[in-house]
């Protein structure tokens, strides 16, 4: 397990490494679906790996209401601070929350038309501030989420 953990870190890192000096903001995602999309080997490997990991049961250790998550990298300098939490979800919508430095999601639907808030293979990202019921319709996906410096905040809607 700690082999796959740190594999996972520095393929996360290649893209942190890119995502440095980029503000967090809807036009982040077409960048990064056009510099990482879900054809390349960087995207590929962490889909596989993150596949691997809840499968073997490495990634996913917590679960609660059907859902499995856990975060699995803290943020630190070779994640150019940005943590990495992976969830997986079917069919349903998880627990509201605000990021308040922005959430960068990479979507692997397990079911072909399964997505996650409307968003199927490839990158989904919300600004700083945003909030959400993070919710995954049309089948089974997992969902790596980069969060700035970590942060994220489970509350209600204002």
């Amino acid at each position: 397990m700690p082999d796959q953990i740190e594999n996972l870190q520095e393929l996360v890192a290649e893209i942190t490494h890119v995502l440095q000096d980029k503000p967090v903001t809807k036009e982040l995602q077409n960048f990064l679906n056009d510099e990482f999309p879900p054809e390349s080997d960087v995207f590929q490997q962490i889909q596989a790996l993150c596949k691997r990991g809840m499968e073997e049961g490495w990634l996913g250790k917590y679960e609660a209401e059907g859902l499995r998550y856990g975060r699995v990298i803290k943020p630190s300098p070779q994640t150019h601070g940005h943590s990495v939490d992976v969830v997986l979800m079917k069919d349903m919508k998880g627990p509201y929350h605000i990021h308040p430095t922005g959430e960068i999601d990479m979507v692997f639907p397990l079911d072909e038309t399964a997505a996650f808030d409307g968003q199927g293979l490839g990158w989904k990202v919300y600004s700083a501030g945003s909030g959400h019921y993070p919710t995954v319709r049309g089948g089974e996906a997992i969902v790596l989420y980069l969060l700035p410096n970590g942060e994220i905040e489970f509350t209600k809607p204002k």
